[in-house]
C-alpha cells in the first residue's frame, strides 16, 4: 500500500514538474516577443520651421457703443395721439415721433392768448394816457406788468405743448417702440430708443504693459463675430490715464466708421492694434502646441535608433517659450530653431521617442488671418 502511494506521489511530481517547465517555455517566449515588439508608428503631418515676418499687434476683445444713442422718453404726463415712426426704422433729426394729446393745454393757451390780447390793449391805451399825464407813472407799471405776466403765461402753455411732442434729437435707427396709441404714459417712461450707427465707438482693455506701444491716432482693424470676413478699421480717439486696480488692464476707446451698419450697440468684437513694426519671428499652428499645466511643448521629428540598432523617424519631446498669437499661429519665442521638422497635428496621441509616419496629403489650415467659412 506504501508502495502504491509512493509511485502515485511520484507520478504527480513529475506531472507538475512538466507542467512548471511547459510554462516556463511560455513565458520565456512571451518575454522574447515583447522584447521584439515595436509600436507601428503613428501618421502625423509636419512643418519644417523657418523665420517669417510679422507686423507688430496688439489683439484684444471690445465691446461696441454708439458715438451717439439714447432712450427717449416722455417728458409730461399724456396720452399718446400719434406714433410718428416705425420700429426698426430710420428716422432723421427732429422728426416728431411721439406726439401726446394736448387739448387741454390747448384749450388753456387760448385762454391765455386772450388774456395777452386783453392786457396789450389796457396797456397800450394806459400808454396814451401817460404821455398825456392823465395817470400816474405807478398805475402804468401796474398795467404793464399785468402785460407781461400775460404774454409769460402763453409761453408756459406754449412750452407744455412743445414737450409734448416727442422728436428726434439726432438722426439715426429707432428701436422696438415701447407705448402704443391710446396708451397713458407718465413722466420719464420710456418711449423709443435711438442709436446713431454712422460711426461706432469701440471700447477694449489691454495690460498696462503694452500700454507704452499705443498713441491716440494709431490705427485698429476691427471684426465681428458674425461677419468676420468683412473687417472695419477706425483710430484711436481716447486712452483711459488710470489702471484698472483690480486687472492692471487701461481702456482704451477706438472710434470706428461703421460701414453698411455692421456693427450694432452691445456686440463684442475683435479689435487688432497695428504697432508698424516688422521683426522676424518662427511661428507654428496652434494644434502643434501640447498645451500643458506644467509647460507648453511640441513634437521635433529626428532621426532615432532603435535597440536592434535600426534606425527610424521619432519624435523629441521640446519645452517651448509662446510669445504672440495672430489668427491660428503662435510666435514661438524658446525652444525651436529655424529648419526643425515638427509635427502640426496629432500631437496628442504621441509620447518622447515615438515613431512616426509623415502625412502631409491633407494639412491642418494655418493662417494669421484667418477666415472661417459660415456654416
Amino acid at each position: 500500500m506504501s508502495k502504491r502511494m509512493m509511485q502515485m506521489l511520484a507520478v504527480v511530481v513529475v506531472v507538475i514538474a512538466l507542467l512548471g517547465f511547459v510554462k516556463f517555455r511560455q513565458i520565456q517566449g512571451a518575454i522574447a516577443a515583447n522584447k521584439s515588439f515595436s509600436q507601428p508608428p503613428e501618421a502625423v503631418t509636419s512643418m519644417v520651421t523657418a523665420a517669417s515676418e510679422w507686423t507688430g499687434a496688439i489683439e484684444a476683445v471690445g465691446s461696441v457703443a454708439p458715438v451717439q444713442g439714447v432712450t427717449l422718453s416722455a417728458d409730461l404726463p399724456g396720452v399718446v395721439d400719434r406714433i410718428g415712426f416705425q420700429s426698426g426704422a430710420r428716422v432723421r433729426q427732429g422728426a416728431a415721433l411721439v406726439v401726446l394729446d394736448t387739448r387741454q393745454e390747448r384749450a388753456q393757451l387760448a385762454a391765455a392768448q386772450a388774456q395777452r390780447d386783453l392786457a396789450k390793449v389796457t396797456a397800450d391805451r394806459q400808454h396814451k394816457l401817460l404821455e398825456r399825464e392823465v395817470i400816474a407813472q405807478a398805475d402804468y407799471d401796474i398795467v404793464a406788468a399785468q402785460f407781461k405776466q400775460a404774454e409769460a403765461a402763453v409761453l408756459q402753455f406754449e412750452a407744455s405743448i412743445g414737450r409734448k411732442t416727442i422728436r428726434a434729437p439726432f438722426s439715426g435707427f429707432a428701436g422696438i417702440r415701447q407705448v402704443n396709441l391710446g396708451q397713458y404714459v407718465n413722466s420719464g417712461d420710456p418711449i423709443v430708443p435711438l442709436q446713431s450707427l454712422d460711426r461706432v465707438y469701440v471700447n477694449f482693455s489691454v495690460p498696462q504693459q503694452q500700454i507704452a506701444d499705443l498713441h491716440v491716432g494709431d490705427g485698429v482693424t476691427v471684426a465681428a463675430d458674425s461677419s468676420s470676413r468683412q473687417r472695419l478699421n477706425g483710430r484711436i480717439t481716447a486712452i483711459n490715464p488710470v489702471v484698472d486696480g483690480a486687472t492692471r488692464n487701461v481702456q482704451v476707446q477706438a472710434t470706428v466708421q461703421n460701414r453698411g451698419d455692421v456693427l450694432r450697440a452691445g456686440m463684442y468684437v475683435s479689435v487688432a492694434v497695428s504697432l508698424g513694426e516688422h521683426h522676424a519671428v518662427i511661428a507654428l499652428p496652434s494644434s502643434a502646441i501640447n498645451f500643458a499645466p506644467y509647460g507648453n511643448s511640441v513634437f521635433i521629428i529626428e532621426n532615432m535608433k532603435g535597440p536592434d540598432g535600426k534606425s527610424f523617424k521619432g519624435v523629441r519631446q521640446q519645452f517651448v517659450k509662446l510669445g504672440a498669437t495672430q489668427g491660428d499661429m503662435v510666435e514661438i519665442t524658446e525652444g525651436v530653431k529655424p529648419g526643425q521638422e515638427v509635427v502640426t497635428s496629432g500631437v496628442f496621441k504621441l509620447r518622447a521617442n515615438a515613431a512616426v509616419q509623415v502625412n502631409n496629403s491633407v494639412t491642418p489650415s494655418a493662417s494669421t488671418h484667418p477666415h472661417p467659412d459660415e456654416n
